[in-house]
């Protein structure tokens, strides 16, 4: 069974759109979910508050349908595969062209980290369905795949370097166990600048005042 985590995309099959779409639904929210389940786009797991009643999942709208946020729960055999938001470097053709030296940059330099990026957000939905969902002032929203705390600290000082180019860098630094924790909030933890960090998984959060690697090591995994 796969683990369900933050920013993990799920594609549903031909029955499960038709269960999807023989819901209730008013008429906008019925365009776009149309509109998905015709184009075989993906949905993304959302926080798991309830997992006996099936997995829960978001469609957040693009301007298209009114930036709705769309939120449904649907079995696991709904489910035909998992899937993730594009690569850092796919999203180029989407940035200011002043922007885009210093991405390849980043983009660079995260690989050689062994840290990849995906982006999800605003940028990430655009690349994926083709939609508008860009707006002045959107954020560039990454998640980023960590082994340990001293990988965690390479790659939020990478991010740190990048940070002063628009638009602006936010996101989510992600352990192998599926805690996730806001680079910004880390690199300042670790700084000794706070004495808080938000730890998120995909069945809440909870704010930590002491280190979490042992915390990560007895969380439960929430199965797909």
């Amino acid at each position: 069974m796969i683990p369900l985590r933050r920013h993990q995309l799920a594609h549903l099959s031909i029955d499960g759109w038709t269960a999807v779409l023989s819901r209730p639904w008013d008429a906008e929210a019925r365009a776009c979910l149309d509109h998905w389940a015709s184009h075989r786009l993906p949905l993304v797991v959302t926080r798991q508050l309830a997992p006996e009643a099936g997995i829960a999942l978001g469609l957040p709208a693009p301007t298209t349908w009114s930036r709705r946020r769309l939120a449904l729960q649907v079995p696991r055999t709904a489910i035909v595969c998992f899937g993730e938001f594009p690569r850092a470097a796919e999203i180029q053709p989407l940035l200011p062209h002043r922007m885009r030296p210093a991405w390849r940059a980043l983009t660079t330099e995260l690989a050689a980290l062994g840290a990849p990026a995906r982006v999800y957000g605003s940028f990430g939905w655009q690349q994926l369905s083709g939609l508008p969902y860009l707006r002045a002032g959107s954020d560039l929203d990454l998640w980023i795949a960590v082994d340990d705390d001293a990988h965690a600290d390479a790659v939020s000082a990478c991010l740190l370097r990048f940070a002063p180019q628009r638009p602006r860098l936010d996101g989510e630094l992600i352990f192998s166990d599926g805690s996730a924790v806001h680079w910004r909030e880390w690199q300042a933890w670790r700084a000794g600048q706070t004495r808080h960090v938000l730890v998120k998984r995909v069945h809440g959060a909870v704010l930590k005042t002491q280190p979490f690697l042992q915390d990560r090591a007895r969380a439960p995994a929430l199965t797909a």
